[in-house]
């Protein structure tokens, strides 16, 4: 039997695509998604998302890292909502479920806005911002975003005692003067990506709240690209948070299944 997909990626944040509303990769397991996303012997992607049936949203988005495990992805989100579109699915405003809840988007092009989950609070650990935007964020304040730096402080952090067991997703950022820069160490990939969505949003929340600015939207450039976040400051953290950016189509395939 051979699986359908669709290749996408945002800011350079890639992932297979499966329609999997008749239920035909119900039971991949986690060495088939390792398979598929392995950039060597398979498909290669950051990550796998499944499209399925919903009975009370429009469909529900299932994602999985490179390394099987589950979580939300932002860039993801958007690449799939991008992708239910093509399943005739009626984008330009749509509800739909994911592993962290009921999600709001909206397509107009490639372009895709998603309203990401509110923020309590953020925490400290040392001079570093950790907060929760979907999948859990440590930022920390650095101009060196340079590859070898990137993935050897996110694994000096990802892999100590604190954070070794459920994980941690590390962020450099930087501030400039109207616009951050963002880059990344993912856990689930355990490797710099050129983009990540809920990281962009984390760090933007982290500047929000250095700058003590009034803004309420900064643009943020990955190696990937550029997003922008929107959000709104509570007493204690962030409302109405909106992750906007282009989705875009690669190419599409199939695959023998696993």
């Amino acid at each position: 039997m051979e699986i359908e997909f669709s290749k996408y990626q945002g800011t350079g944040n890639d992932f297979i695509l499966i329609d999997n509303r008749q239920g035909q990769c119900d039971n991949l397991s986690q060495s088939d998604i390792q398979f598929y996303c392995d950039r060597r012997f398979g498909i290669g992607a950051d990550g796998l998302i499944l499209i399925q049936l919903c009975s009370d949203a429009s469909f529900e988005m299932v994602y999985f890292n490179a390394d099987g495990s589950q979580s939300f992805c932002g860039n993801g989100a958007r690449c799939a909502v991008h992708f239910a579109s093509t399943l005739g699915i009626d984008t330009r405003q749509v509800i739909f479920k994911a592993i962290d809840g009921m999600h709001s988007a909206s397509q107009c092009g490639e372009e895709v806005r998603i309203h990401m989950q509110d923020v309590a609070s953020v925490t400290r650990d040392g001079e570093a911002y950790v907060l929760h935007t979907g999948s859990p964020h440590y930022v920390t304040i650095s101009d060196n975003h340079s590859s070898e730096n990137v993935i050897q402080t996110g694994k000096s952090i990802r892999y100590n005692a604190a954070y070794q067991h459920d994980g941690i997703n590390v962020n450099l950022l930087s501030i400039q003067e109207n616009n951050i820069s963002v880059a990344t160490y993912e856990r689930g990939v355990e490797d710099e990506t050129l983009s990540c969505g809920t990281g962009v949003t984390a760090c933007a929340l982290v500047y929000a709240l250095i700058c003590d600015t009034t803004k309420q939207h900064v643009k943020v450039q990955t190696k990937g690209g550029q997003l922008e976040v929107f959000w709104k400051k509570t007493e204690t953290g962030f409302q109405d948070i909106f992750l906007v950016g282009p989705a875009t189509f690669v190419f599409q395939g199939n695959i023998k299944q696993c």
